[in-house]
């Protein structure tokens, strides 16, 4: 049985991920992770062991970042780029490519609704089943299909449509 701080250590990097792809500032990520923890240790007893652990965190998580965006202050675009680390082993132009592509389906994922854009990621991003992510994020099992489906059709249009706007076929 794990304790809280192993699950710290070990989850503290899935956490700040699905924050930032929740939209959370890069900025601010830090701050907003730790609050996660802090409501995860204040829900510890009420954890399950029998169940996966990354549902239950993400759904912290989801609602830490909707109180985040919430706030007006959070509604100002902040530019700047993040700095990502280079794989020497590959070559620029593949390695521009994989960043292109990655920009791409971030700006394609922050069009997707905050509710579907959860279900996706727990879905196709940490290979969740639809009945997990229904139970950690409260909500039925046809709820979440449909937010699934949704999300689907929301980032496939979002990326055609963005594809089109970078002249892509």
């Amino acid at each position: 049985m794990q304790d809280f701080g192993q699950i710290f250590e070990e989850h503290f990097a899935y956490v700040w991920g699905s924050l930032r792809r929740l939209d959370v500032r890069e900025a601010d990520l830090e701050d907003q992770a730790h609050e996660v923890f802090l409501k995860v240790h204040a829900h510890f007893h009420q954890y399950d062991r029998t169940r996966q652990i990354r549902p239950w965190l993400f759904a912290f998580a989801f609602r830490v970042a909707s109180d985040y965006r919430r706030l007006a202050r959070h509604r100002v675009e902040v530019l700047g780029a993040s700095v990502e680390a280079v794989d020497p082993q590959q070559p620029a132009d593949t390695r521009i490519q994989l960043a292109e592509e990655h920009a791409l389906l971030a700006a394609a994922l922050d069009t997707v609704a905050l509710d579907r854009r959860a279900v996706l990621m727990l879905h196709e991003f940490d290979e969740i089943p639809v009945p997990a992510i229904a139970s950690a994020l409260g909500i039925p099992v046809g709820t979440a299909s449909s937010r699934l489906r949704l999300g689907r059709e929301d980032l496939a249009a979002a990326l055609h449509r963005l594809r089109k706007q970078r002249g892509d076929r």
